[in-house]
């Protein structure tokens, strides 16, 4: 980075970034990023405005103070407004049997849940509320799918979210091929961003392109210049 300086950096992490090592390591990354002389903004974006599931993570933007100075009029975006996607709504009407959960499976995570809730802790299943949102998706869904859990009624065992329904959940089209193994796909989801969180908040940083575009002619941003 310190060679190339991008005069606009969008970088991503998980929420506790900021409170990791009593604050110590956002503190390093953001002084950093600092010296190299870049405006740094950051804020946690829930995805639950873009797709139905709680998934809290950092937004990092940085401008080049160079270019941008040194108050880019830079906003992160809003909180959409209206009703929130559904968890039914991402659902294949009829999955594979194979992904319902086994009776040993089942049993399995239900003791694990009640030992812990009988420490007083709240590790356990989680069974999604299908008009509501669910858990974070995590790179781990292939070993049990124990955070995203679907009901299939009281006579049958719930079952685990398919590839495609995991790639929906996380705002992919359902036109996006699925070409690795189911455990790949659900490690690949887990890790990756929300597409259309990344989007709104590319958005707004191309708001201050434009802003400095307006207030330097009809020129843009090469190598970290703005050309004419």
């Amino acid at each position: 980075m310190e060679v190339k300086k991008p005069p606009i950096l969008l970088l991503e992490n998980v929420k506790n970034l900021k409170s990791h090592d009593k604050k110590q390591t956002w503190r390093v990354i953001k002084e950093k990023l600092e010296v190299l002389g870049y405006v740094v903004f950051d804020q946690i974006i829930d995805a639950a405005n873009y797709v139905p599931q709680h998934r809290e993570r950092m937004f990092i933007v940085c401008f080049d103070k160079k270019i941008f100075g040194d108050n880019p009029p830079f906003e992160y975006p809003a909180a959409i407004e209206g009703p929130r996607p559904k968890f039914k709504d991402i659902l294949d009407p009829q999955p594979p049997e194979k992904y319902t959960l086994t009776n040993h499976l089942w049993t399995y995570l239900q003791n694990y849940a009640a030992k812990h809730k009988a420490k007083g802790n709240g590790f356990g299943f989680g069974m999604a509320d299908l008009n509501g949102v669910t858990r974070t998706l995590s790179a781990r869904y292939h070993k049990d799918g124990s955070e995203v859990l679907i009901p299939q009624g009281k006579k049958k065992n719930p079952r685990r979210l398919t590839p495609r329904e995991a790639a929906r959940l996380m705002g992919f089209p359902d036109h996006l091929p699925i070409v690795v193994s189911d455990t790949q796909a659900y490690r690949q989801f887990g890790n990756a961003v929300v597409p259309l969180v990344a989007e709104a908040v590319a958005k707004q940083i191309v708001e201050v392109m434009a802003w400095k575009m307006k207030n330097n002619g009809n020129g843009c941003l090469l190598k970290g210049k703005v050309v004419a």
